[in-house]
């Protein structure tokens, strides 16, 4: 019996779709893929991503191909970057006859770190985003979460013996018409908190964060504003959306706070 190829096959994909209700996203999400991402100290750092990819599928499709998102991302094996995201966005829109194509990349960025006191020096994960969308327009932005230790100014105030404090995690957000750097990002939130966090400290160390966050207490509601502040100096950012969130050690809650800003 002969074998049937491809274009021999029907398309049920391509087949019309009598409701007329177009979907505003539909793809392929949670692919576990290797990209490479620009480092400020060692020019290109690699690492693995979770890939989502979609486009937004016209009323009259059925559905989409699912196969040809692999395909683009085979095609760009190993030069996934921020920098072709916009290409790889157009070739998306192509291959799957949509007007809309959008594409996030989640993965972990490493940084290495000195121990304030010690120097002992230790690779820290941060957890990051690429987030592209390209209509008639490209729309990126750059995502960064940062974890800090923040100590709280009630407690110091009201309590006879120390304060109590807490892990924090401050998601940023940019818009930028020019280069930011993921580093550069780190470092101005980690300073807005009552004390960095660190993968590697010794006793002096410990001592020297503990007293640092005790002279620096710091609700959640100042940490926003104090990256806000810190935000609005950089020239390149257009617009941003900050997300602190307490993971508290005395509550069984977690305190929030989010500010979004957009300069004129």
């Amino acid at each position: 019996m002969a074998q049937m190829t491809s274009d021999a096959m029907p398309d049920l994909q391509q087949s019309p779709d009598r409701r007329n209700i177009a979907i505003d996203k539909v793809g392929i999400k949670d692919v576990r893929y290797p990209i490479v991402v620009l480092d400020k100290n060692h020019s290109r750092q690699h690492t693995v991503a979770s890939v989502n990819m979609y486009v937004e599928l016209p009323h009259q499709f059925k559905g989409t191909h699912m196969s040809r998102f692999v395909e683009i991302l085979n095609h760009y094996r190993g030069e996934i970057t921020f920098n072709n995201m916009e290409e790889i966005l157009a070739e998306m829109k192509e291959r799957l006859e949509s007007d809309c194509a959008h594409m996030e990349l989640s993965f972990p960025y490493f940084v290495e770190k000195q121990a304030p006191v010690s120097k002992a020096s230790g690779l820290m994960s941060y957890d990051c985003r690429f987030i592209g969308t390209l209509r008639e327009k490209k729309d990126f932005i750059l995502e960064v979460s940062v974890p800090l230790t923040s100590l709280c100014p009630c407690s110091k105030e009201i309590s006879r013996y120390g304060a109590h404090n807490q892990r924090s995690c401050v998601r940023v957000a940019i818009r930028a018409h020019a280069m930011v750097w993921i580093e550069e990002l780190i470092e101005l939130v980690e300073g807005c908190g009552s004390a960095p966090v660190y993968s590697l400290l010794k006793r002096e160390d410990e001592k020297a964060v503990t007293e640092q966050a005790y002279e620096n207490p710091m609700f959640v509601e100042d940490i926003v504003r104090s990256v806000t502040q810190q935000l609005k100096q950089v020239e390149a950012i257009d617009w941003f959306c900050v997300e602190c969130e307490n993971f508290e050690s005395i509550h069984n809650h977690s305190a929030y706070a989010t500010l979004e800003y957009g300069k004129d």
